[in-house]
């Protein structure tokens, strides 16, 4: 190997009929290993560093999982996309890949492991947004919103208070510890943040998941952090559902964006796969839009709770039975 690219795997999904797996090749790609400071400079620079890279473009790529190998190659901004079916029964829970990027002679120039979850056979699973639905992010509010990324590291970042209690209840809605329910984690946010998100949820103690997230960008795209992919999102979505067609979902969003018109798009196509929307209400002005959009949810049969606090979503997830 040498040092000319590096591969980026991220956490797939899936089961024995359909894995997924996403990641990026670099030619290069600055150091970011995260520091945990509280010096507002510390912070900016490793955000920086997060979007000072170069992509790989239509390079080879080569995934390893138990005995099986399949091939790909990257896009344009060196994004690539496994989906293969397994040749054995996959048992639930998480399991290692590697990806190799090789060049035209069949050399390997770099390798990553990721890992690929297999959720259990369970009645519920659930697909929340990030950013103001799990973390306070201002997203409607550019200035706001960078302010939040660059003075905070994944330490110091706040979540919305009892979120992740609710989130953890949820997790065993209707299940045994050892068998949690599956979390999906879909954002606008950029694939330069994985690594951020990941230390984010797992410092406050969120329910392990698979992310899914918007385009990578460059850092001179970096003011336009979180503010496209609304279509990208809605899409990959229903990639989830598609690939877990016998589970109920719960939704959770907020009402910054476009979250309830993304989500009342979905149930109008899947009525029958979901069970509940959630929508954290944080833009007052843009409650009766959102109510709307929920009402037609509800002309579904699907169940919908317009929430300030989280302390209200828990209790209509008790009141439903989400939640005994």
């Amino acid at each position: 190997m040498n040092k000319s690219a590096s591969v980026k795997v991220y956490h797939g999904y899936g089961h024995k009929h359909n894995l997924v797996v996403y990641g990026h090749v670099f030619k290069r790609r600055a150091k970011s290993r995260q520091i945990y400071s509280n010096k507002i400079f510390v912070n900016i620079l490793h955000l920086l560093k997060l979007f000072i890279l170069k992509p790989y473009p239509f390079i080879n790529v080569r995934l390893q999982f138990f005995d099986q190998t399949i091939y790909n190659r990257t896009e344009q901004d060196g994004f690539f996309r496994f989906e293969w079916e397994a040749t054995e029964d996959v048992k639930a829970g998480w399991h290692f890949v590697k990806v190799e990027a090789v060049d035209e002679a069949g050399n390997v120039l770099s390798a990553g492991e990721g890992k690929v979850y297999v959720p259990h056979i369970t009645q519920y699973a659930f697909i929340s947004d990030v950013d103001d639905t799990v973390m306070i992010s201002h997203s409607a509010t550019i200035a706001r919103r960078l302010r939040e990324l660059f003075i905070k590291n994944p330490h110091t970042r706040k979540t919305f208070p009892n979120v992740a209690e609710h989130y953890r209840q949820l997790a065993l809605s209707h299940t045994q510890e050892d068998q949690p329910n599956p979390f999906f984690y879909v954002s606008s946010s950029e694939w330069n943040l994985y690594d951020y998100l990941i230390e984010t949820f797992h410092f406050h103690k969120l329910p392990d998941g698979a992310f899914l997230l918007n385009t990578l960008k460059r850092w001179k795209d970096l003011i336009a952090t979180g503010k496209t992919g609304h279509e990208g999102k809605l899409l990959r979505v229903m990639r989830i559902l598609d690939a877990f067609p016998n589970q109920k979902f719960v939704f959770f969003g907020d009402n910054s964006q476009q979250d309830p018109t993304i989500y009342a798009a979905i149930v109008e196509k899947y009525p029958q796969n979901i069970a509940a929307v959630y929508i954290r209400n944080i833009r007052p002005e843009k409650f009766i839009d959102a109510r709307s959009a929920l009402d037609k949810i509800e002309l579904k049969g699907v169940e919908t709770c317009l929430f300030n606090s989280s302390e209200e979503a828990i209790s209509h997830s008790k009141k439903i039975g989400l939640i005994k």
